[in-house]
C-alpha cells in the first residue's frame, strides 16, 4: 500500500513530491519513460520561452524552479534553458529531495476501490494500491492530431527531433502559438519559406494574461523571423484539408486558397493531453476543461485523484507555465496531508515564496500597460 502515487516525473510530478516531503510524505512516482523525458525529446534548439534568473534571495523565485530553494538559472547557467538542461535540472531535483521514481511504468487507469483506496493499473501488469493518486503525466506526449480531413498528413511540431531533418524548402505550419511560431524560427533559420495559418492570429493579440499571448521571447523571435521575407503569416482563416497532390501537399483554408508544401504539414494544434488516458475519471465542462475541486484540485469524480500541471484551470485562471501551476502543489499537497493525519502546517512557509496560492482572485489583476 503506497500513501501517495504521483503519475508523472516532469516538474508537476517531483513538484508535488517535494512538497510532500515537507510532511513526511515519501511520494512513489511512476513515469513510462523517467525524469524529464518530455524535455528529452526537444529538439536542440528548443527552449523554454519562460526566462529563467536567480532572484530567490529578494523573494522572487525563479520562475522555472519547481522549489522555492532551487533555480534553474542558477544551476544551469541559462536564461532559456534547452530541453535536455531543464530535465538535468528535474533530475537533480529528484537527487535532492530523495524521491522515489519508478520508469518504464505505463499507466492505463486509476480505478477507485471498494475500500476507498485506488488501484493504478500498469500495461504490464504490477499495479499499485495507493490511498491517493496525483495525476502529472503532462500534455506535451499527446499532442492533437485531428480536427479536419487528412491531418494524419500532418506531423505535430512535439514530435520533431530536429528542425534540420524535415523536408522541403516550402513549410507548412498550421497553429500559430508557441510551438507553431517556434517551428517557424527554426526553419527560417534554415533557408526555409515558412507559411503560419492560424484563424485567431495569436501574433496579433494583446492579452495582460501570458497564457494567452506570444511570449515576448517567442515575439522576438518572430520578428527576427520576419525580417528574412521567407515568413507569411495568415489568420482569420481555418483549415479544411490537407490534401497529398504528388511529392507534395495542398493545405486548402477556409477562403478556398491552397498553400503548396513540399514536406509535411506540421501540426500546432494543441494537445489532447495525458488526461484522455483517463478521461473518465474526471469532469469536463462544455469547452472541454476539466472540472476540479478549487479547493484541492481533486477530481469531482474519484475521491482521492488529483491533478497537477499544465491543464489546471480555475474559472478564468489558465495555469499552463510552471510559475503558475506551482502555486497548487501546496493545496494538493494540504490536502493528501488531511488525508493522511499529518500535521501540514509547514506548508504555510511556502507562501512567502508564492508557492501557495489558494486565493485565485489575484487572478483577475490586470496591467495598466
Amino acid at each position: 500500500m503506497h500513501d501517495v502515487v504521483i503519475i508523472g516525473a516532469g516538474p508537476a510530478g517531483l513538484g508535488v513530491a517535494s512538497t510532500l516531503r515537507r510532511l513526511g510524505v515519501a511520494a512513489t512516482v511512476v513515469d513510462r519513460h523517467g525524469v524529464g523525458a518530455s524535455f528529452l525529446r526537444w529538439p536542440p534548439d528548443m527552449r523554454l520561452i519562460t526566462p529563467s534568473f536567480t532572484g530567490n534571495q529578494f523573494g522572487l523565485v525563479d520562475l522555472n524552479a519547481i522549489t522555492p530553494d532551487t533555480s534553474p538559472a542558477l544551476s544551469l547557467t541559462e536564461e532559456h534553458p534547452t530541453g535536455a538542461q531543464y530535465a538535468a535540472y528535474l533530475d537533480m531535483v529528484a537527487r535532492l529531495d530523495e524521491i522515489e521514481v519508478r520508469t518504464g511504468i505505463e499507466v492505463t487507469d486509476v480505478v477507485p476501490r471498494d475500500d476507498g483506496h485506488l488501484t493504478v493499473e500498469v500495461a504490464d501488469g504490477g499495479d499499485l494500491i495507493a490511498r491517493n493518486v496525483v495525476w502529472a503525466a503532462g500534455e506535451a506526449q499527446y499532442p492533437r492530431h485531428t480536427g479536419f480531413p487528412g491531418a494524419e498528413h500532418g506531423i505535430p511540431t512535439v514530435n520533431i527531433t530536429s528542425w534540420g531533418e524535415h523536408p522541403g524548402d516550402d513549410a507548412v505550419i498550421i497553429g500559430g502559438y508557441e510551438s507553431g511560431i517556434d517551428a517557424a524560427a527554426n526553419l527560417i533559420a534554415r533557408g526555409k519559406r515558412v507559411t503560419v495559418i492560424d484563424p485567431d492570429a495569436p501574433w496579433d493579440v494583446i492579452d495582460a494574461d501570458p497564457s494567452r499571448i506570444l511570449s515576448p521571447y517567442t515575439q522576438g523571435r518572430l520578428r527576427a523571423a520576419d525580417d528574412t521575407d521567407r515568413l507569411e503569416l495568415i489568420g482569420g482563416v481555418s483549415v479544411d484539408a490537407v490534401t497529398a497532390a504528388g511529392d507534395g501537399w495542398f493545405v486548402t483554408t477556409s477562403d478556398g486558397e491552397a498553400h503548396p508544401t513540399d514536406g509535411p504539414p506540421l501540426l500546432a494544434i494543441g494537445f489532447e493531453g495525458s488526461l484522455s488516458i483517463i478521461r473518465d475519471r474526471f469532469k469536463f465542462d462544455e469547452h472541454g476543461r476539466v472540472e476540479l475541486f478549487e479547493e484541492n484540485d481533486g477530481s469531482t469524480v474519484v475521491p482521492g485523484l488529483y491533478l497537477a500541471g499544465p491543464a489546471l484551470a480555475h474559472r478564468e485562471a489558465i495555469f499552463c507555465f510552471i510559475y503558475k501551476f506551482r502555486q497548487r502543489f501546496a493545496i494538493v499537497a494540504r490536502d493528501i496531508g488531511e488525508r493522511l493525519e499529518v500535521d501540514t502546517e509547514p506548508l504555510e512557509e511556502l507562501r512567502e515564496h508564492r508557492f501557495f496560492l489558494d486565493d485565485l482572485s489575484c487572478c483577475n489583476d490586470d496591467c495598466l500597460c
